[in-house]
């Protein structure tokens, strides 16, 4: 059932989506060749902690580790690990919370150090298909609207859609009604009420759009191999426009 948060509970969301920008800014301030992604994983963590919150994703259905750290052809759901990031690479940071009973979502993909023009065009059609995708999430529109935002945008610069995956209603429960694919046709799927808060997040291939699940059973990799973006916001549905929980600003002004 899709169902609207009180402002009360908006506010307490806030804080968590305040927590886990934060928190994305900190981890980029380590994103750089020659770093573990277990390293980012742990300044996430400890961060996350040492702000008053729990990493909501570490034993999530028997997930591993505070983050997910997604690099190059992994879509989502990577496992921190030793891997060394290298000059070029991508990685995918995806951070939840648990603070006072509500919970924080939000992901960004960095570049580390330089990467080539095809990547960053990939980094910032995925990252513009998100807001894209947050000006239809309006009182009145449905989550296909929403779909259709993000794919036609990232579709029109050759880009392709992952399917598999998409965002969700926030609350109390890290997975709430509704889904919101990344792909679909105006005026289609489950309607937005004021009020409703979800998780938007477009995650982009630059190859073909097939993904597999890698024998650990959580990482999802591009079947073609080639690199994927994946961005997520925070929003509450209102009339007129969406209003932003989570936000990028604490990232950009570090300049990445």
């Amino acid at each position: 059932m899709v169902k609207p948060k009180t402002e009360e509970e908006i506010e307490l969301l806030r804080e968590n989506a305040i927590i886990v920008s934060k928190t994305l800014a900190e981890v980029g301030k380590w994103v750089a060749p020659g770093v573990t992604t277990a390293k980012l994983n742990e300044v996430a963590e400890t961060f996350i902690r040492d702000h008053g919150a729990i990493p909501s994703f570490l034993g999530f259905e028997g997930f591993p580790a505070a983050t997910c750290m997604s690099v190059n052809d992994v879509v989502v759901h990577g496992f921190p690990s030793d891997y060394v990031l290298k000059e070029g690479d991508i990685v995918s940071a995806d951070i939840g919370t648990l603070y006072k009973g509500y919970n924080g979502d939000s992901a960004y993909t960095f570049p580390v150090g330089e990467v080539d023009a095809a990547t960053r065009k990939l980094l910032d059609v995925t990252k513009a298909s998100l807001y894209k995708g947050i000006e239809a999430a309006v009182a009145g529109a449905r989550t296909g609207d929403i779909g259709y935002a993000v794919q036609s945008y990232a579709e029109s610069f050759g880009f392709s859609v992952v399917r598999e995956l998409e965002g969700h209603g926030l609350g109390k429960e890290m997975h709430e009604a509704p889904g919101v694919p990344n792909f679909g046709r105006r005026g289609h799927g489950a309607r937005l009420v004021e009020g409703l808060v979800i998780c938007i997040e477009p995650m982009i291939n630059s190859g073909g759009r097939g993904v597999y699940v890698a024998r650990n059973g959580w990482a999802v990799h591009t079947s073609d191999h080639r690199k994927s973006a994946h961005y997520e916001l925070t929003v509450v549905v209102r009339r007129g426009k969406a209003e932003q929980l989570s936000t990028f600003d604490y990232i950009e002004s570090t300049g990445k």
